[in-house]
């Protein structure tokens, strides 16, 4: 039961922080959605960082794992509003920017998950 409590505590802390996040960089930036996008690269680049660390040697706690990879990283990280902002910008034929936005989640949280596990690698050297 205290398990589910850790992942509840990580999803609370992450779902807080990607609204803290995304509304900052949206301020920024008023005409495209990138509060969505900083959150997923960053999520992508923790969790690749924290499971690679993992599978190269660094002794986690499946409590902690948990809380961080399926509750703080699963809070913050947004792919629904991902999914929504894309079809908004395509109902408002902003074909440009859907485009640009599918590209830019997409290919940039793979290489955010790539760049994680190098630096887990070269950390656990």
């Amino acid at each position: 039961m205290i398990h589910i409590f850790y992942i509840g505590a990580g999803g609370f802390i992450g779902a807080i922080l990607r609204y803290i996040t995304s509304r900052f960089v949206n301020n920024y930036f008023p005409a495209f959605p990138f509060g969505t996008l900083t959150v997923n690269i960053l999520g992508s680049f923790l969790l690749g960082f924290l499971l690679y660390s993992i599978a190269y040697g660094k002794s986690v706690s499946s409590d902690l794992r948990d809380l961080i990879a399926i509750g703080f990283i699963g809070g913050f990280t947004t792919m629904s509003t991902f999914a929504y902002e894309s079809f908004r910008l395509l109902e408002l034929k902003e074909l440009s920017f859907f485009a640009f936005n599918i590209t830019a989640n997409v290919l940039l949280s793979v290489i955010a998950i790539y760049v994680g596990k190098e630096l887990a690698l070269l950390i656990s050297k």
